[in-house]
């Protein structure tokens, strides 16, 4: 959720070095996500098995991408959605590599900019590429912003709400009547009436308030019961800071998936420099590949390829590095691919609740062609 992410993301640069594993939740009736923390260290390792199935399938794509390359460099740009981190990691990797460079590509990553919108810059033709979350491509396409997904960086949503785990809150149909610090969008209590219903509750009215405390410390403050979160960064904030908290990721509760991040570009630039999308994205793959099967290595350059200070805590990276590159691909054929349903079903609840806004401001009437929101024509 690009505005989820820009209203917290604050706290991405708070001090992170527990690691995370969501357990299956059950059906409706069951309690909420499991939360365990095995021990870990910034040179842990994923299983054996894990890691040489990386491997294998990260070495089968470097043969075919890494001989892509471009008869005439050229120069792109790739606007962030936030400040460097781990979602941004394969595109360091493939450029503290050289592969970018090999492969004729002058890649400017442009730094983020408070109210820079990836969707905007990309659309009016200011960055070749961009980051940008499903919403935000729904949002865009349908106030008439030519904008594309690419490829999904993370193949499966990792939000959710969290609440304290010793408070009264103990599944989603309890969030009823209950504090909710929001983030201002026009789609959250929706998405919360969805959830309370999808556990069999009946009451979806919450208290949508505005705290002075961002992301889980809204809650930890007692500010809020509950709040909107990535698994990946302020729970395992929370757990560290010594905040026990029970998590309902979204996709766990009927809700529909969907990408966030994806990565972006417009309908100009696929007509107009279709070659060298076609050679960036093989070597953005290749890049994401890499911290698939080497979470430390990828680390260590994203670390190295941005400014002394960026990260204060560098567990952060690698902790957040080996929970995510787990995440990239997971369980779909390859990294960056994308259906149609997740494509649909997200962005038909956008439109359902009304949160989707025509060129002229006003309700989309007619339901936009989803066929047109993403492309896997790219992915190598």
């Amino acid at each position: 959720m690009t505005m989820l992410f820009k209203k917290y993301g604050a706290v991405m640069l708070a001090a992170l070095t527990l690691a995370l594993l969501l357990a299956a939740c059950g059906d409706a009736t069951g309690s909420p996500p499991a939360i365990t923390m095995p021990p870990t260290t910034t040179s842990s390792a994923r299983s054996t098995t894990a890691v040489a199935a990386s491997t294998s399938a990260t070495t089968t794509n470097a043969a075919t991408t890494a001989g892509a390359k471009l008869a005439t460099p050229v120069k792109l740009t790739l606007a962030l959605d936030w400040v460097p981190n781990t979602n941004h990691t394969g595109f360091f990797v493939a450029q503290q590599k050289g592969w970018y460079k090999e492969a004729g590509i002058d890649l400017q990553i442009l730094p983020y900019v408070d109210g820079a919108d990836p969707t905007v810059l990309v659309s009016e033709g200011k960055a070749d590429f961009g980051i940008a979350g499903a919403d935000g491509v729904a949002t865009a396409r349908a106030a008439g912003a030519p904008v594309v997904s690419l490829a999904a960086i993370i193949q499966h949503n990792t939000s959710g709400f969290a609440v304290l785990k010793d408070g009264p809150i103990k599944r989603p149909r309890d969030l009823s009547g209950k504090k909710y610090a929001g983030f201002g969008a026009t789609y959250e209590e929706a998405v919360i009436a969805s959830l309370i219903k999808n556990d069999g509750g009946s009451d979806t009215k919450i208290q949508n308030i505005t705290t002075n405390a961002g992301g889980y410390q809204a809650v930890a403050a007692r500010q809020a019961d509950f709040v909107w979160i990535y698994a990946g960064w302020e729970l395992i904030q929370a757990l560290r800071d010594n905040v026990p908290m029970n998590m309902f990721l979204l996709k766990d509760y009927g809700f529909p998936d969907f990408y966030t991040p994806a990565l972006i570009s417009s309908e100009n630039d696929i007509k107009t420099k279709a070659e060298a999308l076609k050679v960036f994205m093989a070597v953005t793959a290749r890049g994401f590949d890499f911290a698939i099967a080497n979470p430390k290595e990828a680390a260590d350059l994203l670390i190295a390829a941005n400014p002394k200070g960026t990260f204060t805590d560098l567990d952060l990276v690698y902790q957040s590095q080996q929970y995510l590159s787990a995440k990239y691909k997971e369980d779909a054929s390859k990294w960056g691919v994308q259906n149609l349903k997740a494509w649909t079903e997200y962005p038909r609840f956008l439109f359902e609740t009304g949160a989707l806004n025509g060129p002229d401001g006003k309700k989309l009437n007619k339901e936009p062609d989803y066929t047109k929101f993403f492309t896997n024509d790219f992915l190598p």
